[in-house]
């Protein structure tokens, strides 16, 4: 599964959801299932001191980081807003299309707090993990 940053972020913040649950129970139990993004990396890293970023990316470096976003997939995930936007659905973050384009292509479930991904799993497929 791949995770979004929201959860990553509340999960190094300490917060408890029902996605950090979730992750942390994979993290310690399916540690090669969980996947990090080179986007979603950035956008957690970017949050964080120095000194705390390099810890950070020591605990991602056990995670498989894949390329969310090429030419190909940038094109697919276009797409995807254009279709959202024909159903009246704005999405409001690139890299959230990005995201979502990348797991639908993949078959890859996406664990997220975040409810801009909703539009995604009802009309485009994108499969979530449910908790």
């Amino acid at each position: 599964m791949l995770v979004d940053s929201r959860v990553w972020i509340d999960h190094f913040r300490g917060n408890t959801t029902p996605q950090t649950d979730f992750l942390r129970d994979a993290l310690s139990t399916l540690g090669q299932n969980v996947l990090i993004g080179n986007l979603i990396l950035a956008e957690v890293l970017r949050g964080f001191s120095e000194i705390d970023a390099r810890r950070t990316k020591s605990a991602f470096d056990k995670l498989e980081c894949v390329e969310l976003a090429g030419c190909e997939l940038a094109i697919k995930a276009a797409r995807n807003y254009r279709a959202l936007r024909a159903k009246g659905v704005t999405v409001r973050s690139t890299i959230d299309c990005l995201i979502a384009t990348y797991c639908i292509e993949a078959r890859i479930p996406l664990l997220h707090g975040d409810r801009d991904f909703d539009p995604f799993t009802e009309h485009l497929g994108l499969k979530a993990v449910l908790v």
